[in-house]
């Protein structure tokens, strides 16, 4: 399984469009080779550089259908769009917010890591909007086919 994006290459910078100090957008994501048993799929953008003991977590997004091969922008929002597939619902990120915060980083305190990590399970999970990271890996485990992920950088100087 695959995640890419138009916006950067993999270790590659996100550039500031897609950070807190642009438009705070998601940048595009595009999804290939999705195993066909897969019944959902789940997204977690997390930046391990954080410098608090986890993760800092920017994004969660579930029960994602195995077809969708890209994730438009407005999937950002805490209301998502009224087009996105029955059943998508979104975590919380560290902030305490529901929906996609961008990188924003100390400034001075060097490159940070931001993973965009995807899964593929073999079921579509019951789940409550606003779910935290800690519970959802949890709900996940014995559920993934499958993993991609993609590595974007960003920094403040």
């Amino acid at each position: 399984m695959k995640l890419t994006s138009q916006a950067f290459t993999d270790g590659g910078a996100i550039p500031d469009k897609y950070t807190k100090y642009g438009e705070n957008r998601i940048p595009p994501l595009h999804l290939e080779d999705i195993p066909e048993r897969a019944r959902s799929l789940a997204l977690i953008v997390d930046d391990p550089d954080a410098p608090i003991a986890e993760p800092w977590v920017h994004w969660i997004l579930v029960n994602i259908p195995g077809s969708l091969t890209t994730l438009p922008a407005g999937f950002h929002e805490l209301d998502l769009p009224a087009d996105a597939p029955a059943g998508i619902t979104q975590g919380k990120n560290t902030w305490g917010t529901i929906g996609y915060r961008g990188p924003a980083p100390p400034k001075g305190h060097g490159p940070h890591h931001y993973h965009f990590k995807l899964y593929a399970l073999d079921a579509k999970l019951d789940i409550v909007t606003g779910v935290e990271k800690h519970d959802l890996l949890e709900m996940l485990s014995g559920h993934i086919v499958a993993r991609g992920e993609l590595v974007g950088t960003y920094r403040r100087d």
